[in-house]
This record gives C-alpha cells, structure tokens and sequence, in this order.
C-alpha cells in the first residue's frame, strides 16, 4: 500500500512539475486541448445525443427486449 502511494505521488509530481515549467506556448495548447474535450463530451452529449432508451422505455427489461430485437432483428 505504501509503494502504491509512493507511485502515485512521484507519477503526480512528475506531471505537477512538467505543467509549471511549461512555457507560455504548451499553456494556451492544453487550454484549448482541454476545452474542445469538454465540448465534445458534455456539450454534444447533452444536446446532439438524447438517451433514447431512458425516454422511450421506463424499465430496464423494456430497454434490455428493444436492444436485442434491434440486434438480432433481419434487414
């Protein structure tokens, strides 16, 4: 248990130190690295993606039939 934590704090450490001696440059990079993955992940998701199944079906089992007619149904 104790090497664990040990790893972890050098693995953390090791990312601590990269990002504060990072130039001004790899700041605005990450910035906006880290913006467009919020975007895509919670943005999209909530407004393009609807859960579908959570709205059309109220159990699991409903939810659970509908996929697998889906998947085993022929074209």
């Amino acid at each position: 248990m104790n090497s664990f934590l040990s790893l972890l704090n050098r693995i953390f450490r090791f990312y601590y130190e990269g990002f504060t001696s990072m130039s001004w440059w790899g700041k605005r990079i990450w910035l906006i690295l880290l913006i467009k993955l919020f975007v895509i992940f919670i943005i999209l998701k909530l407004f393009f993606f609807p859960d579908f199944l959570k709205r059309s079906y109220r159990t699991d089992e409903q939810r659970s039939e509908h996929v697998l007619e889906q998947l085993i149904k022929p074209n």
